[in-house]
């Protein structure tokens, strides 16, 4: 399947080939960091098919618990996330991050990782209340039951 992507501010585009079965979710505690939430959706895209059409990532290696070092690219300019990736030369599979995607709708994850870090409430959220658009009123704080 043939994706395209941009950060928030659209400075950085791109576009790849996946296989939308290799969608995964990850929990591990850098995803979680990394993300600013509590895990990772990725879209792996086939070696050596993803293509910067626009702009220039800024680029952070992050060592691994298993010692590997991986290339976590993001803009410069809004701090969007785009993708992970090895470091070297050569064709690479790139984790690119599922928010990015201009078609993510049709991307469903099929594979958990890292479970051990999930976070303990994430099965519980269809007991929590949902409103369709943000509303001021629902983000005052709670002052009790």
């Amino acid at each position: 399947m043939k994706i395209d992507g941009a950060c928030h501010c659209g400075d950085i585009t791109y576009e790849a080939e996946i296989d939308p079965k290799n969608v995964v979710i990850c929990h591990c505690s850098d995803c979680q960091t990394l993300s600013g939430s509590t895990f990772r959706t990725v879209a792996l895209s086939h070696e050596g098919t993803f293509t910067l059409r626009s702009g220039e990532p800024k680029i952070y290696v992050k060592t691994a618990e298993s010692g590997a070092k991986r290339q976590q690219a993001f803009c410069p300019e809004c701090g969007t996330p785009i993708y992970s990736t090895a470091e070297g030369d050569g064709p690479k599979i790139h984790g690119i991050r599922v928010g990015t995607i201009r078609q993510r709708d049709e991307l469903v994850p099929r594979l958990q990782v890292w479970s051990r870090s999930e976070q303990h409430w994430l099965t519980g959220l269809s007991t929590v209340k949902k409103i369709d658009q943000q509303s001021l009123l629902a983000l005052k704080p709670a002052t009790g039951d």
